[in-house]
């Protein structure tokens, strides 16, 4: 997968780790604090501190895996877990840009949504007992990359471990492209708009998936279903209408009728919380890659269900309710029998990590929201 086979040996590409200890990744640089008795093998963050996890100047690599743990998600707190998974901030830089490719909450960015930790494992993510995160995903660069945590948790975190495995010297054919990150959240989806998964990005490059995460206005809709939307990927040249449509958001993760807790290879659902209504999902674009040559913009609907036996709520809210034309749901007669219970849905609480490569190492959508924005109703 990350382009080296199994049995060869290049000459020109050397294998580093970088860690606490050996932030430089430099070769014999690490077990030498306490006498190698294993003296720096974690470090604390202050609220407001930040720390470059790995760094590399002057040369070419990939980043081959992450891994990192932290106490704040082993100690099975809900709000510390939520706190950290949310307002912890990591950042990658690739070739001296002067913006980062990825800025995203920690939890996130490893595929765990919701700001819940849940074991499981795809084909690029893993949290293996639900205490530690795990990051498969190739992350080239030409010149050099820094990797870096901040904390705005608000509070100190201590015993922090990490390793982030390398090479260096490798030779990137001219197609290659950089890994880049971007989370966005609404906490109220508007009615009739879509949610932006990714917002358009331009350039040239593979859309790679995204984490999302889903809590749905239950004190409006009740427990009715939420995810009848259709996942849509505007590429290149696409106006009003996009090349790629898909037929619902559980089918989009491979499932069908509901969605449940399961991970797969490339697609699951590690968080179906049905009693308190909230899900966190992921899919992964591997076998069937999304190129794009120009732009790419993808975009999920905002489409429920209902029956009967949601009527009455619904109608004590009196919130507009429409079918999917904009055209007024009565509730008082019987459901139309064309609409199948379809309509449009607002308010519902979506937020979406996604990963993509592209032909450029600085990063091109707006910064990080601020911890408040990231970790309210969690």
């Amino acid at each position: 997968m990350h382009g080296i086979d199994l049995a060869r040996v290049p000459a020109t590409i050397a294998t580093r780790w970088a860690s606490p200890e050996n932030p430089g990744a430099t070769a014999g640089g690490g077990g030498q604090a306490n006498g190698g008795r294993k003296g720096a093998g974690n470090f604390s963050l202050d609220a407001g501190e930040s720390r470059v996890l790995a760094s590399i100047t002057g040369s070419s690599g990939m980043v081959r895996r992450i891994w990192i743990t932290m106490w704040s998600l082993a100690n099975k707190d809900p709000e510390t877990e939520a706190r950290c998974l949310r307002c912890m901030r990591l950042r990658c830089w690739w070739d001296g840009a002067d913006t980062p490719a990825i800025d995203v909450p920690l939890g996130d960015f490893f595929c765990q949504g919701l700001g819940r930790l849940a074991a499981f494992e795809n084909a690029y993510f893993a949290n293996p007992e639900g205490r530690s995160l795990v990051c498969l995903l190739p992350m080239p660069f030409r010149t050099g990359m820094r990797i870096e945590l901040a904390n705005e948790t608000g509070r100190h975190q201590q015993w922090i471990f990490y390793d982030v495995d390398m090479t260096i010297g490798d030779r990137h054919e001219p197609d290659t492209c950089y890994l880049h990150a971007h989370w966005r959240r609404e906490q109220r989806t508007a009615l009739g708009r879509d949610f932006e998964l990714l917002p358009e990005v331009a350039g040239r490059g593979r859309f790679v998936g995204a984490c999302i995460s889903v809590i749905p206005d239950r004190s409006v809709y009740g427990r009715s279903w939420w995810g009848e939307g259709e996942a849509k990927m505007y590429l290149d040249d696409d106006g009003d209408h996009p090349t790629l449509c898909g037929t619902g958001t559980e089918d989009y993760i491979a499932t069908g009728w509901g969605q449940g807790r399961f991970a797969q290879r490339w697609h699951g659902c590690p968080v179906a919380d049905e009693q308190r209504y909230r899900y966190a999902f992921y899919r992964l674009h591997g076998p069937d890659p999304v190129f794009f040559q120009r732009r790419i913009r993808v975009a999920m609907q905002q489409i429920g269900n209902y029956s009967t036996e949601h009527l009455p709520l619904i109608r004590a809210r009196g919130v507009p309710f429409r079918d999917l034309f904009g055209r007024p749901i009565d509730l008082e007669k019987p459901l139309p029998p064309d609409l199948n219970g379809l309509y449009d849905r607002q308010g519902d609480d979506w937020a979406a990590c996604a990963w993509f490569y592209l032909d450029r190492p600085a990063g091109v959508l707006p910064p990080l929201a601020p911890p408040v924005d990231r970790l309210a109703a969690y």
